[in-house]
Formats: C-alpha cells, sequence, structure tokens
C-alpha cells in the first residue's frame, strides 16, 4: 500500500479483516508498507500489521512478491505509481478521483487496458457502492421496484472546513488535489448516482464557489484537518459545487458537494423518484433505507425504513445477525472481497479505470461549465 494517512488506516483495516469473514479464493498478505516519512510508515505498519515499510515506492513495486498495489495517495501521485504498477505487472486499487486531470486520468485507463489484455487488472476505489443499502438501491431500481427512473437527487455534504480558521492541508492545494469538494467527495455523488441508476452523464451545468480564500498553514495533521499555525496560506479549490446533470435516457439529476455544512458530518445522501415509487438515503444513517410504494393503499402509505442487515441483502451473508448494525469501516473490506474474487476468477473488477475516467470527465465539465458561468458542458 502507497501512502499511510487517513485512507491508509481505512486500507488498512479492509485487507486485515476481508480475508477473515469472507471465504475469498485468496488469502492478502500485506507485505509493505510505503510513505515519505519513513517513521511515520514504521509507524503505521506496527499499527496496522503490514510486515514491513519502506519510504521508496518504486523500489517495492519492483519486487518479485508483491501482487497487488493499493494507492491511497494525493491525487497528484495517483497516475505516475498506478501506470508504474501495472507495468511492473501488479494489479492496482487506487483511490477515488482517478487522478487531477482527464489527461492523467486517460493514462491511466489507457494503462488499465493493455495491462487486463495480460490478465493484470484496475480498479477505482468508489467505496460506497459497498454499502449494503446503496447496493440494495441499485438492485430494487434494477429490478423496477420503483417503476421508470423519473428524477434523481444526490448531495455530499461535511462541515470539517466550516471553520475559517481550520488549517491548510493537502486537500486545499489544486495542485495536490485537483480540485476541492468537487472532486473529493463530488466525484463519490456522481459515481453513486450513475451505480444505482445504471445510467450516465453525458452533459452538466454548475457553479463552484471557494467560501474561505486564505487559511492557517498546517502545523501537525491530525485526521483530515489538525493543528494550525500563525501564517496564512491560500486556498486554491472550490469549497461548494452544485451542478445539474442530464442522464443518457434524459432523466435530470441534481448534485451538491460542499465541505461547508455546519452539522453534517459524512451526509452523503440520494433520492431517486419513479413512477411506482422512491427510494432515499443517508450515510449518517448507513444501514437503513427508505422504500416508498406509490402502489399501495393511501390511507397507509409513507417511506418505509428498511434495516439493510439481513442475510439475504448485499454483503452481509458475512458479518453480524440481523439487526447488529455495520460501520464506515465495512466498505472497504466489501471493497477487498470484491477485488479480490474478480482478480482471482480473471475477471476485470468494477469500477474499472475507464469508470474512473468516465467521473473525471464528469469532474472535468462541472469546473468547465462554473468558469463559463455555468453553461452547459457535454461530458467527452
Amino acid at each position: 500500500m502507497v501512502g499511510n494517512g487517513f485512507m491508509g488506516a481505512a486500507h488498512s483495516q479492509a485487507w486485515r479483516v476481508a480475508g477473515r469473514f469472507f471465504d475469498l479464493p485468496r488469502q492478502p498478505e500485506m507485505t509493505v508498507v510505503v510513505g515519505r516519512d519513513a517513521d511515520r510508515a514504521a509507524d503505521a505498519a506496527a499499527k496496522w500489521g503490514w510486515e514491513e515499510s519502506s519510504a521508496d515506492w518504486r523500489e517495492v513495486i519492483a519486487r518479485d512478491d508483491i501482487d497487488l498495489v493499493d494507492i491511497v495517495t494525493p491525487g497528484f501521485s495517483h497516475a505516475e505509481i498506478a501506470i508504474a504498477a501495472l507495468e511492473a505487472g501488479k494489479h492496482v486499487l487506487c483511490e477515488k478521483p482517478l487522478a487531477n486531470t482527464v489527461a492523467e486520468a486517460e493514462r491511466m485507463a489507457e494503462a488499465a487496458r493493455r495491462a487486463a489484455a495480460s490478465g493484470v487488472y484496475a480498479m477505482v476505489g468508489f467505496t460506497y457502492r459497498r454499502v449494503p443499502a446503496a447496493a440494495l438501491a441499485r438492485d430494487l431500481i434494477a429490478a423496477g421496484r420503483i417503476g421508470t427512473v423519473r428524477q434523481l437527487s444526490v448531495s455530499y455534504l461535511q462541515d470539517w472546513l466550516a471553520d475559517e480558521n481550520a488549517p491548510f492541508t493537502w486537500r486545499l492545494d489544486k495542485e495536490q488535489a485537483g480540485s476541492g469538494a468537487l472532486g473529493d467527495i463530488g466525484a463519490h455523488a456522481i459515481d453513486l448516482a450513475q451505480f444505482i441508476t445504471g445510467r450516465s452523464l453525458v452533459s452538466v451545468s454548475g457553479t463552484l464557489e471557494t467560501l474561505v480564500s486564505e487559511r492557517p498553514v498546517l502545523v501537525e495533521a491530525q485526521g483530515l484537518s489538525g493543528t494550525a499555525g500563525e501564517e496564512k496560506q491560500t486556498v486554491t479549490v472550490d469549497d461548494r459545487a452544485l451542478f445539474t446533470g442530464r442522464f443518457d435516457d434524459g432523466v435530470l439529476g441534481a448534485f451538491e458537494a460542499s465541505r461547508f455544512s455546519t452539522g453534517r458530518k459524512n451526509a452523503l445522501r440520494f433520492e431517486v423518484s419513479g413512477s411506482l415509487g422512491a427510494l432515499s438515503f443517508d450515510l449518517e444513517d448507513l444501514n437503513s433505507l427508505q422504500l416508498f410504494d406509490a402502489t399501495a393503499d393511501p390511507l397507509t402509505q409513507g417511506f418505509t425504513k428498511i434495516i439493510v442487515t439481513e442475510p439475504g441483502h448485499p454483503y452481509l451473508d458475512a458479518w453480524w445477525p440481523a439487526g447488529h448494525a455495520l460501520g464506515y469501516e465495512h466498505g472497504f473490506s466489501h471493497q477487498v472481497r470484491d477485488l479480490v474474487t474478480a482478480i482471482a476468477a480473471g475477471e476485470q473488477p468494477t469500477p474499472s479505470f475507464d469508470d474512473g475516467l468516465q467521473v473525471q470527465r464528469a469532474l472535468d465539465a462541472v469546473e468547465r461549465s462554473s468558469d463559463a458561468g455555468s453553461a452547459w458542458k457535454e461530458i467527452s
């Protein structure tokens, strides 16, 4: 695994436990974790159960005992590491968004196509696809449970930057992150909307806004934020993104991504309305899915709360008895299950780098639209 910060912890936990709960066709061996700071990488290895640590990812991907490279670094380094790993014959899991630019994502997708011809596969980490309630929503829509989809809205709201004195981190630097709320959490909103509906965005109209243009420098990192210093640093990404999107079947979707939504800690929400009903979900209540049946008796109609913890629900066969809740980290274990199972079967895991490229193009179209005064832009 290359990278050892917040997302590295989530991925490490998944690699540790997936093979203990799921009957995987191959057992992951946590061989080496890589970080720019050798001491921090060594600490991460000891904490999370990696056999060893390194400060040189190039040396690691050249090793014969490495089969898969998991990339959890800032976006600016994704392309270089992923392409090198694929060319070295290693399977790749890369965190979202796939890259910082469309050009980088195109190079990564092309490298993944070449590698797949030799049985080497790449997957992008849109983990929220693996939340059981989201997977159930996809299954219900595909089965026609809510009829013809007519509209949907998806928002991802956080507040960890609502304090204007919160320190500057790499996620606020366009050179490192590519974009702000748009790419960091808006990418999830786009992927989840396309995943649950089985449709693809073809055009967008959007607006980006930076609410705080300067922040105190970061003295010590902790989680997504950390301790602030006295000097200021310029924010070069968006804090909030609002956009509408047209899908390939004509359906119009509404999207929002914000890291300034006071009181919302990790509220990834969707609501899909159809001719026979509707579905609603909020990640802050991730074990439930709301279903409205428009064909039911009007006297008893209303959204029904489905607790998505039954053995027949997606991914639940390996976990706890019904009613025993899952958490944020479980989606990463489901990601490992799906990735390892696909590799062992010689099949392309999803979402592929081509899927990640499509989302990257959508992000780029939103940014171009904002620059053009919210003009509609094709995703291409």
